[in-house]
């Protein structure tokens, strides 16, 4: 478990550019150091924000998008092209502006698609997917993503992990059907806790008034089943990427004065 490090940018504009040049970084030291790169994408205006951002920066070409691998915290359970999924908004925003080699996005399953209504089916398949691309080396029968990007939302939900739901509370398996989200719409799929603490680094994103009170109480030793993003870290790294409005009921001691 690695202790949370915080970085509070001016505003959401300035964050979603850091961030991008951040991920650039990350994603080009991976490629260098092993031929490739892990990254798990997350939705909602922050995660959308930070892709555009990430298409508009200069150096986004650094980046081999043919050795680049793609995969998701979380998915609305709703059909293909659905503009409410967030393959569809990620796609819109970034994807399909880059040379990705397509067999290389592992968008989770729609329900248009052979598993139809049932999400449990969908969510085994997308596990067995995370499964056949475990390396040596790996834990918890996922790959060792290098960096797993999750927004943080006003009720402390990371993916589609809610609070108090089964699926938080879910120690076991990597990918689970989530039904009765209270967020619309009802029916989801998510990685787990276990899976996303294998990543190497997790970045959790948050910016706006309206998400001050969640990451204080994520950053205040909260439990994960109360407050799902307290249980989101990182093998060696979680960071949490905020705007002065997200960060302003957080103690300025949390932070350092250097934050921008």
């Amino acid at each position: 478990m690695s202790t949370p490090q915080l970085v509070v940018h001016r505003d959401k504009e300035l964050m979603a550019q850091a961030a991008a040049a951040r991920l650039i970084t990350r994603i080009v030291d991976a490629q260098t150091a092993r031929g490739s790169a892990s990254v798990v994408l997350t939705g909602g205006r922050n995660g959308n924000g930070l892709l555009a951002a990430l298409g508009s920066a200069p150096a986004r070409d650094a980046i081999d998008w043919s050795r680049l691998d793609l995969w998701w915290g979380d998915e609305r359970y709703l059909p293909e092209g659905d503009p409410e999924r967030n393959v569809t908004q990620a796609r819109e925003a970034l994807l399909d502006g880059v040379p990705l080699d397509p067999a290389r996005v592992h968008a989770m399953p729609a329900s248009d698609g052979p598993y139809g209504a049932d999400v449990d089916a969908a969510a085994a398949a997308y596990a067995e997917e995370l499964a056949a691309a475990v390396r040596p080396g790996d834990h918890g029968g996922v790959p060792t993503f290098d960096v797993l990007m999750l927004g943080v939302g006003p009720d402390t939900h990371v993916a589609s992990l809610f609070p108090e739901l089964p699926a938080v509370r879910e120690t076991e398996l990597t990918v689970v059907g989530v039904r009765g989200a209270p967020k619309p719409p009802p029916v989801r799929i998510s990685l787990t806790l276990p899976a996303i603490r294998a990543a190497k680094e997790v970045w959790l994103l948050a910016a706006g008034e309206d998400k001050a009170k969640a990451a204080a109480i994520a950053l205040s030793g909260a439990g994960e089943v109360q407050a799902p993003a307290a249980g989101a870290y990182g093998r060696s790294r979680t960071l949490w990427l905020l705007d002065s409005a997200a960060a302003s009921e957080l103690p300025r001691s949390l932070y350092p004065p250097a934050s921008a």
